[in-house]
């Protein structure tokens, strides 16, 4: 299997094109969205050198999963997957913020803790907390959501006194935030997994709120194993961890973090390939299917030919 680091495709009534960290995005007659999540890796806000093969399988199939599953609650972007590496959907007007969802104090926020701060985005917590501990109840931390560069934390405040978003929105918002978190707790616990925190994208089509983006992958979450959880807990042990942290790891323990004069450690084949092992595992694990490698040599005609036949069906063609 090829890892697909890039893509270049002309899709019928294509009208743009735009190439994220991970992601190829296909603008189609300015109407739709055809979302290729390529096998490219980032951390630290920067593209590593190396595709990890079946990543972007691994990320699309469990969006994919979970959008569907939380249709319910709130209607999202999704309108085929047709290929396993690419999602169809609306193209919507993306809220300027991304609402990040903590249910337990780690990672950036138990950071802003260990120095000393007592609130996160304008959010009050409670004295005398470790690394890991539930919080009385979920809070929402939001971000800004940069072009370029870093998401910076923005307090609810100072969203609505900027009017970056209104105040009815954001409401609504807040509530398909923690009703989707609700949700994917419930569906961690199903798995003995612990959903830690998460981040949500909104967009609008006209006045309608659509949830877009990906959703509860490990690139966009944190998952803690439920067994053993307390015990480590007690024990002031680190917990057991289902997220990308272990690449983030990798590379803090040979140099880099992405600041300036650093190199990123050289990706050896071995790398690569403990890499996608452990996206299979986490794929396997938060959705509880098998993971059907798709195996196929020429990756690029199978995907041109999946997304052609689907974007003539819903173009009319």
């Amino acid at each position: 299997m090829t890892a697909i680091k890039e893509t270049n495709f002309s899709f019928p009534k294509q009208s743009n094109f735009y190439k994220g960290k991970v992601r190829d995005v296909y603008t189609i007659n300015n109407q739709f969205m055809a979302m290729v999540v390529t096998d490219r890796i980032s951390a630290f806000d920067v593209v590593l050198p190396e595709a990890v093969p079946f990543k972007g399988q691994v990320l699309n199939q469990i969006a994919a999963k979970f959008l569907n599953a939380t249709k319910d609650i709130v209607q999202n972007w999704v309108i085929d997957v047709p290929d396993e590496m690419v999602t169809i959907g609306r193209i919507c007007e993306p809220f300027k913020v991304e609402m990040v969802v903590r249910g337990y104090l780690a990672g950036h926020a138990w950071r802003e803790y260990s120095a000393g701060k007592r609130s996160v985005c304008g959010v009050a917590l409670p004295e005398g907390l470790k690394e890991n501990d539930q919080l009385p109840h979920p809070i929402i931390t939001p971000t800004t959501k940069a072009a370029v560069g870093h998401d910076e934390d923005i307090s609810r405040a100072d969203i609505l006194a900027k009017g970056i978003v209104s105040v009815e929105d954001y409401t609504q918002l807040e509530a398909y935030t923690l009703a989707l978190y609700a949700r994917g707790t419930e569906m961690a616990a199903e798995r003995g997994l612990i959903l830690v925190d998460t981040k949500y994208e909104f967009g609008k089509v006209g006045t309608a709120i659509f949830l877009i983006d990906e959703i509860h992958t490990p690139d966009s979450s944190r998952y803690f194993y439920a067994e053993g959880y307390a015990a480590r807990q007690d024990a002031n042990e680190p917990q057991k961890q289902l997220s990308k942290e272990f690449v983030r790891k990798w590379l803090i323990e040979n140099g880099f973090q992405g600041k300036d004069g650093q190199e990123v450690p050289v990706m050896t084949p071995e790398i690569v390939n403990s890499i996608s092992e452990r996206y299979i595992e986490l794929y396997e694990q938060i959705t509880g299917d098998v993971f059907v490698k798709n195996e196929a040599s020429n990756v690029i005609q199978r995907i041109e030919a999946n997304v052609t036949k689907s974007l003539n069906q819903l173009l009319g063609n």
